[in-house]
């Protein structure tokens, strides 16, 4: 059947504001689901884990949904799910923990594409480390990632590439299995940034050939929590630093401080959430995850093809990607006009968009536009519909005009 944008659109609350939510790639709103999710937990009476009483076993079962909901999403396995407050965070524990095996002269690949928080941890650590730090370079034209260039960048020294599976101000998705075999080849690991990628479709991290894969769930309809996807046998071989009578186990190890329980039964429900996304779906949480997810990439595409030519059709508005594989995220300029100025402008008539480099630091450097406010960035997700588009286009016209 066709995508029921009416009835996906009604699950969020927040949407009623008459505001066009095109700051997705932000962060998203949360559905009804969600809500009540987080306020039930609380109502039922929470403790910390491993205790002897109700409650916290109540949060020793909300904990292991967590886990499990999150391997469905991703096609991973629930005990290699680690949680954490954010992808930041969660990186830089990992990057302090990897770069304990690097040893001066060993090497590291990062790339332009990415967010910070994907290259900035891992630069910090070769630094510390006495690592070499490659670049992999973007086709600022395109915005492609191409993969030859890793023939070069990858060697006998490479400890790690680190890469995103899709770019959070101009959606390339790279090809991260391409990418990825050639850095098992050379016996390096892989440490791949999901955040932008998993809200857009299905993802299957053994496919990527991901050592570990980074996702958020506020950026697919849950609460502010993130997490780290790897091989619970890979993880086995990692020692983080952590409190001495904290568990050794994984991927426990790696958690520091008491978690926030009612959030994470909130992670499982927005997952629950996407799974239901296409009503025909039929089978485990994991088959309905991956057919609901190419249900809400193919009525994210059809809008960006209808936002895209509308872009097109203003002759001062300048875009940037071209990628044959992206998601449904514009990154563009209004000529004459500072990206900020267009925001406020837009945020007037009740359409929210965001302004800046949105931490593609090293991405926007490249294109050249960092020191004039990079640009605007307007991100469809799967409750947007064609009147958040049309918004947009009349907001832009008024500007360009």
């Amino acid at each position: 059947m066709a995508y029921d944008i009416a009835s996906v659109r009604a699950r969020f609350p927040a949407l009623a504001d008459g505001y066009a939510y095109l700051d997705g790639a932000a962060g998203t709103q949360v559905p009804t689901a969600v809500i009540e999710a987080i306020a039930d937990a609380y109502r039922g009476g929470l403790g910390n884990v491993g205790g002897a009483f109700p409650a916290s076993a109540r949060s020793d079962a909300i904990v292991r949904e967590c886990r499990q909901a999150v391997a469905d999403l991703v096609g991973g396995e629930p005990n290699g799910v680690v949680l954490g407050p954010n992808m930041t965070s969660l990186t830089y524990r990992f990057s302090s923990t990897l770069s304990k095996r690097w040893v001066t002269g060993d090497e590291i690949v990062v790339t332009r594409l990415d967010h910070d928080a994907n290259v900035r941890p891992w630069i910090q650590a070769a630094e510390r480390a006495g690592a070499v730090v490659r670049w992999a370079e973007v086709d600022t034209a395109t915005g492609e990632l191409a993969v030859d260039q890793f023939d070069d960048l990858i060697g006998e020294r490479t400890r790690l590439v680190a890469l995103t599976a899709a770019s959070n101000v101009i959606g390339t998705r790279p090809d991260v299995a391409a990418i990825t075999a050639k850095a098992h080849a050379a016996g390096a690991w892989v440490y791949v940034d999901g955040v932008h990628a998993t809200p857009h479709g299905p993802v299957d991290v053994i496919g990527l050939g991901a050592d570990f894969y980074a996702t958020s769930s506020y950026k697919w309809a849950g609460p502010h929590v993130g997490t780290v996807i790897a091989d619970p046998e890979l993880l086995e071989m990692l020692a983080p630093d952590k409190l001495a009578p904290s568990s050794d186990e994984v991927p426990g190890r790696f958690e520091w401080g008491t978690s926030p329980f009612a959030d994470l039964a909130g992670v499982a429900a927005a997952v629950d959430h996407l799974a239901s996304l296409d009503p025909d779906a039929r089978g485990s949480r994991r088959e309905r995850v991956l057919a609901s997810m190419s249900a809400s990439e193919r009525h994210e595409q059809q809008l960006f093809r209808s936002l895209l030519d509308g872009l097109s059709q203003l002759g001062d508005v300048t875009t940037y990607g071209a990628a044959r594989n992206r998601t449904a995220t514009a990154f563009f300029n209004v000529a004459a006009h500072e990206p900020r100025a267009v925001a406020e402008h837009l945020a007037e008539r009740h359409v929210n968009v965001w302004n800046g480099d949105n931490y593609a630091y090293e991405l926007t450097r490249a294109l050249g536009i960092s020191e004039s406010g990079s640009a605007v960035r307007a991100g469809l997700v799967h409750y947007n519909d064609q009147s958040d588009v049309d918004r947009l286009l009349a907001g832009l016209e008024e500007l360009s005009t």
